[in-house]
């Protein structure tokens, strides 16, 4: 309730400032159907008269898939609530002009093969070409015959193939869509007049555009698939997807595959093993936001149903739309009985299992897991699989379309190879194969023609800021200044801004520091500050309990982020997380070294930066390369920065990561020469000086450091800063981003 609280009190606190009320829907697909223009006007003097102006449409947000947008044409990113909090107080955003890529489609997806297919295919090909930090733009005939839902969802996981956005330009189906989804039609004649005097529409007749570099892919080689277990790029082509989990459990998880070894699901005559799916769920706005998919998952549960078949007794099925449309047009399409009686029923309107939101699995199933330490697997209709993000009890999580989530959670099992085995037996004991159940897209285009109507989108966006009952009932405070509850568990007055003055302190040399924790590659947000479930003997644990917060009210780590106590000890405190300084071990601890002589005293990462802190002694973090991939978590700075962390030693950073340290004061440094943490033969014992810090701060600039090691000998280490504009340079030397906007305004 504080937290609604306290959003009610913004709408009334600041002129600039709407809110969405909970319930609506996901932001982007809230974008996507509704907020989003594709072209943007506004009145202005000038002189005498009142001029109106017509502009692309942009936007910034505080997530990362705020990219789908780009899929109607609006060029959008995400960034951290930190850069949105000060672009909300008139900062700009600036940027280095990035390198735009070109990515060629041709040809059509063969029938059978879906939209989430094709950004599984998609988002392999960029990571593997490497586009962080570059624009992608989409174009050739492949757009000819591609809808704006189809492209919003390649555009969604741009984030994913690593990508500040993937663009799509405004053609006859941007306009289609514009008008499907009750865009008023003088707005819709506007988008085409000013794309096309600004030589911004596309036809099948266009020129390509020159791009920095360019790939391409022929449409009709896209082949269903799935991705994980890990990592969203790692698609499997469905065929294989058995044979690759099975290689998983040996080499990622170190699991003997042993078809025997099963633990028994209380109360129940089933037993767990391996593979087994516990979770399937039809999540995230990558795919709902998606008509063909979420019909065709329709269709494929009518006619399991149809033929006698139910999900697996030990599957955990949910259905999270994001939007209140999605479920008209299931419902006018009269497909949503079929998913309720498969137990894909509505849980709600927003960000769930794909962002750790799952809840419990059943308590009989959780002790299966548990006796058998199982690996076992969540399908979802997400756009992220990371360890530990899903559920902490599930190791395996695999992305899929909300079709193949329907015919998972039939199957039961990663084991099965669903393009050759049945996924269960109809009423007369026959063996039912995904064939006969997967739609044909004339029977899917149908259902859509049914069920998706103009006037749902009329309705359910009319009054979209007014919210349901409960929302109007909610009372908060008035006035300017908000009351901060002190008994709250849920929201604080973060303390970012003690002791700043009015001129900026200078900035201190890396002196001594020691190294809070050492990580591998691919180090991600959710690594970094979890949104998921809190577990009670961690600190953030402790902490609840400590003010009389019970087990089962803990809620999560996203839904108490405005707690800044709660959520700086809940900083690398993934349950996945692996700190080289603790021999391989899972979990948010690390070594504390007392004095030069100790051998390190294990203990959670925050009982330690608590110490370090304590006797004034600098940190820092060494990673490899991708660090901070993933969602645009701003705890994942601030959560470092109220740790003490001075600066982030990788081989790489995602974009929107390196910003948000940045914003917090944190030096981003990147290894100079092609040089690793295994060159320098960390091990976490050492110390580290980072000398240059304190003086003229320069874009790119190189540094050297020095690591000192136990045994007294010491290593120089050339490092580069990357900050990258001069805008950059004074949020570092303001100690972040809102600092320095702050100290503007009362200087204006």
């Amino acid at each position: 309730m504080e937290r609604y609280q306290f959003l009610r009190w913004g709408q009334q606190a600041f002129a600039n400032f709407r809110v969405v009320p909970p319930g609506t829907g996901i932001c982007h697909q809230v974008n996507l159907e509704y907020l989003a223009q594709t072209v943007w006007t506004r009145k202005q003097s000038d002189g005498k008269k009142v001029v109106e102006f017509a502009f692309p449409d942009t936007l910034v947000g505080t997530d990362s898939h705020t990219t789908m947008v780009n899929g109607l044409s609006v060029l959008g990113w995400g960034v951290g609530g930190i850069e949105a909090e000060a672009a909300m107080l008139g900062q700009p955003i600036s940027m280095l002009i990035p390198e735009v890529i070109g990515f060629k489609l041709t040809g059509k997806l063969r029938e059978g093969v879906t939209a989430t297919d094709l950004v599984l295919t998609v988002t392999q090909m960029l990571r593997k070409k490497g586009v962080v930090g570059k624009f992608v733009e989409y174009y050739g005939r492949g757009l000819d015959d591609m809808a704006v839902e189809d492209r919003a969802t390649i555009a969604n996981m741009a984030p994913e193939y690593g990508a500040t956005c993937g663009f799509f330009p405004i053609d006859a189906e941007t306009l289609r869509y514009l008008k499907e989804t009750a865009r008023k039609p003088a707005r819709v004649a506007l988008v085409e007049k000013y794309a096309k005097a600004q030589g911004l529409y596309r036809t099948s007749k266009s020129t390509d555009p020159v791009f920095t570099d360019t790939l391409s892919l022929d449409l009709s080689s896209v082949e269903p698939s799935i991705a994980g277990p890990l990592r969203p790029q790692d698609r499997v082509p469905l065929g294989r997807a058995a044979q690759e989990f099975a290689v998983a459990l040996v080499n990622t998880y170190k699991k003997e595959p042993d078809p025997e070894k099963r633990a028994e699901i209380a109360g129940t005559e089933h037993t767990l093993g391996h593979g087994d799916i516990v979770i399937a769920a039809i999540t995230s706005c990558t795919n709902t936001s998606n008509p063909s998919v979420m019909i065709g998952a329709g269709l494929i549960a009518k006619k399991a149903v149809e033929l006698g078949l139910s999900v697996r007794p030990w599957v955990k099925t949910s259905l999270a739309p994001g939007s209140q449309v999605v479920t008209d047009y299931l419902d006018k399409s009269g497909l949503n009985k079929y998913l309720d009686k498969l137990g894909f029923q509505l849980v709600g309107y927003g960000c769930t299992t794909c962002i750790g939101n799952s809840g419990p699995l059943p308590e009989n199933v959780a002790d299966a897991v548990t006796a058998g330490d199982l690996v076992t697997a969540a399908v979802l209709s997400g756009n992220r699989n990371f360890e530990g993000r899903i559920h902490p009890q599930v190791r395996a999580n695999y992305l899929a379309s909300p079709m193949l989530v329907v015919a998972y959670a039939l199957a039961g099992s990663m084991n099965i190879d669903l393009t050759k085995e049945p996924l269960g037996r109809d009423k007369k004991k026959r063996p039912v194969y995904l064939k006969d159940l997967w739609p044909s897209s004339r029977e899917i285009s149908a259902a859509m023609r049914k069920g998706i109507k103009t006037s749902s989108f009329k309705s359910r966006y009319g009054n979209v800021f007014d919210g349901d009952a409960s929302w109007r009932k909610v009372q908060a405070p008035k006035g300017q200044t908000y009351n901060w509850p002190m008994s709250s568990t849920y929201v604080k007055n973060p303390p970012f801004f003690e002791g700043m003055t009015i001129k900026p302190q200078p900035v201190k040399d890396v002196i001594d520091a020691r190294i809070l924790a050492l990580f591998g590659d691919s180090i991600t947000t959710d690594h970094i500050s979890p949104a998921g479930n809190i577990k009670v003997t961690s600190p953030a644990g402790s902490y609840l309990s400590e003010h009389q917060v019970r087990p089962q009210d803990f809620n999560s780590y996203g839904a108490r982020r405005g707690n800044f106590e709660l959520m700086e000890r809940g900083t690398f405190a993934n349950i996945r997380i692996k700190n080289e300084m603790m021999g391989g071990k899972e979990g948010g601890n690390t070594l504390y070294f007392a004095d030069d002589s100790s051998s390190g005293e294990a203990m959670s990462i925050f009982d330690a930066a608590e110490r370090y802190k304590q006797r004034g002694i600098d940190t820092v973090v060494v990673a490899g390369k991708e660090y901070g991939t993933g969602s645009s978590r701003d705890w994942a700075a601030k959560g470092p920065s109220l740790l003490g962390v001075r600066a982030v030693i990788t081989e790489s950073f995602e974009r929107i990561h390196r910003s948000n340290l940045i914003g917090m004061g944190i030096a981003p440094l990147v290894f100079a020469d092609g040089k690793t943490r295994r060159d320098y033969g960390f091990t976490g014992r050492e110390t580290i000086d980072i000398p240059g810090l304190s003086g003229d701060i320069k874009t790119n600039m190189k540094l050297t450091a020095t690591v000192s090691y136990p045994d007294g000998h010491t290593a120089t280490m050339p490092l580069v800063l990357l900050i990258l504009t001069a805008d950059e340079i004074a949020y570092y030397k303001n100690g972040g981003i809102l600092q320095y906007v702050l100290r503007n305004l009362v200087a204006a």
